[in-house]
């Protein structure tokens, strides 16, 4: 089978990989717009279970990601000048630009063909029995058939903005502060001995009331998005490190508000999508790399367990929308979270930061806070009242659901 894939992030390469393993006959080649190198972006996170799927795929590549990430067991919160800290779940860091090496040097040794710096647009679709739509968001080929894809894209409220910094984080380290204009946070993880990435998050008044809205002024935040600025804010948890710009040659920093994308249908004839461009879910709950790497183990499995090509990506489009049904609830609660802050904040630092925890829950935007912390820290000792907690939430969430639809009729 000939194969192309779109895009060269980890979707694309680690398909690349997997499909080259499965069958060596495969002719595959992965087109990246940019020049090899270039990418974008700081560290990205995952998890313990991630990386034991990785091992069960492909150990090599699995050893060189694990060899080249760094971890933590621990969540620290600094509120004001009150600091709590948790013990957690291992997280793991790496940087994307390592990432990618490591996936795109064990693609090659498989003999899957790398065209970097080659566009691939609606108007010069390579030739192949397989199109795999592996391009990020703004994916030229979903577009192409967006009507077909059934394409739908919603804008969160809150301004935020990826960073990195000189500064080693040896926790995942939460920061808020609050300002003239109201509340400003950061979420801070180590990927690599050297660095760590910083997103910074506020709402639409903060940012505004900040100046971080504006560009190009001898006496603005400029396009750097205000690091000066952030830095003096943050200055207690960074203990004086920089901030640094986006990891790119122009080395700006862009304030964006997120959008989440989501299709009906993955597939189109002999195109599928693959990553970012069939998804997307809120950088808060540090999901996007595991989602992108899992589709295209799915993906490679529906090919593997169904010859004919229509079956296969049918079978995997409806895998894998059920099994993000989870975590895209996840990351809807998880915004609305930070959307909501003001409800939370002022609560003692410890209470906050455990029902930050708990902020993927669908029950407790309907709860005060402070009797579902209660609620929360009973369920943990009473079974009985940990499924009523569990029973509870989806359906006090689908009534608030019904509400709402019937209020916009």
């Amino acid at each position: 089978m000939k194969v192309a894939c779109v895009g060269g992030g980890p979707a694309g390469l680690y398909l690349s990989i997997l499909l080259k393993r499965q069958d060596p006959s495969h002719r595959i080649t992965v087109y990246e717009r940019d020049p090899e190198g270039s990418t974008y972006g700081w560290g990205v996170t995952y998890w313990r279970g991630l990386l034991d799927r990785l091992h069960a795929h492909d150990p090599e590549s699995a050893r060189a990601v694990e060899d080249a990430s760094v971890s933590w067991s621990e969540g620290v919160a600094h509120v004001r000048d009150l600091t709590t800290r948790h013990r957690g779940d291992q997280g793991f860091g790496i940087g994307r630009h390592r990432l990618l090496e490591i996936l795109a040097a064990r693609a090659r040794s498989l003999g899957v063909g790398l065209e970097y710096d080659h566009a691939v647009t609606a108007g010069n679709v390579p030739h192949a029995d397989l199109l795999v739509a592996a391009d990020g968001i703004h994916s030229p080929l979903r577009t192409r058939d967006a009507g077909h894809f059934g394409t739908a894209t919603a804008t969160g409220r809150n301004r935020y903005l990826w960073l990195g910094t000189t500064k080693v984080f040896d926790a995942f380290t939460f920061a808020f502060v609050e300002t003239g204009h109201g509340w400003i946070w950061c979420y801070g993880y180590p990927y690599s001995p050297e660095r760590s990435t910083v997103v910074v998050e506020c709402a639409p008044a903060t940012w505004t009331g900040l100046g971080l809205d504006r560009r190009g002024e001898d006496d603005g935040p400029g396009e750097d998005g205000g690091l000066a600025l952030l830095e003096k804010l943050f200055a207690p948890v960074l203990d004086g490190r920089p901030l640094i710009g986006r990891s790119s040659d122009d080395g700006s920093a862009r304030w964006l508000a997120f959008r989440t994308l989501t299709n009906r249908t993955w597939h189109h004839g002999n195109v599928v999508l693959l990553g970012d461009a069939a998804h997307t879910t809120h950088y808060s709950i540090g999901a996007g790399t595991t989602l992108a790497l899992e589709d295209s183990i799915a993906l490679a499995g529906a090919l593997r367990a169904h010859p004919a090509l229509p079956q296969a990506l049918a079978a995997y489009g409806s895998e894998r929308r059920s099994a993000l049904l989870p975590a895209q609830s996840a990351a809807r609660h998880s915004a609305q979270w930070y959307e909501n802050l003001p409800r939370y904040i002022h609560l003692p630092p410890d209470r906050m930061f455990a029902l930050l925890g708990q902020r993927h829950s669908p029950l407790l935007p309907y709860v005060p806070p402070q009797l579902y912390y209660r609620l929360d820290r009973a369920a943990g000792r009473l079974d009985a009242l940990r499924r009523l907690k569990g029973w509870l939430g989806p359906r006090i969430a689908r009534t608030a659901q019904t509400r709402t639809l019937a209020g916009r009729r």
